[in-house]
């Protein structure tokens, strides 16, 4: 009898748990409900600029908080997901969930860290893009596969955002 209750005790204290994760998470949802929608991703994308990195999104975060995640609009979701980078821009395609796509003229810059949104690899365990949504400024992190591909990838993505703003320096 006292096992029964003891198990039946723990099973309850887990589905409080559960229940109170869930309540968080809606509620951090609910507060971030000032956060702009995703850019949808243009129909032509232009070249390839380097070959699609496969591994994990790790999710977004308000730029310099690595433990502040955004949940809206789905960008808190972890999944396996397929990095490109085209002239156009970033695109994440994510497995179970919406693809997020980064326009190049919303790149602040990229580079790689240790930690993003509660998972912790250890230095240079994290390709982190940081770009702009509206007025607001995000870190989305990803591990990839193959961390070798890092480096290309932050130069890459820097040679790009340099361009553009050539481009409308040029253009003013």
């Amino acid at each position: 009898m006292t096992r029964t209750l003891l198990v039946l005790a723990c099973l309850v204290l887990f589905a409080v748990c559960l229940a109170g994760m869930r309540r968080g998470w809606r509620n951090r949802g609910r507060r971030q409900g000032a956060v702009p929608a995703l850019p949808v991703p243009p129909s032509d994308l232009g070249p390839v600029l380097l070959a699609p990195m496969t591994g994990l999104y790790v999710g977004t975060t308000t730029a310099g908080q690595w433990q502040d995640r955004v949940v809206a609009h789905g960008l808190g979701v972890r999944a396996d997901a397929t990095a490109e980078l085209y002239t156009a821009g970033v695109l994440i395609e994510r497995a179970g969930a919406e693809p997020l796509f980064v326009p190049t003229a919303d790149l602040v810059g990229a580079g790689v860290g240790a930690g993003l949104a509660g998972k912790v690899l250890g230095p240079g365990g994290l390709l982190l893009i940081r770009w702009r949504l509206g007025a607001i400024e995000l870190d989305t992190g990803f591990r990839a596969d193959d961390k070798s591909l890092y480096p290309a990838w932050v130069n890459a993505i820097d040679e790009r955002r340099a361009t553009v703003i050539e481009q409308l320096e040029d253009s003013a």
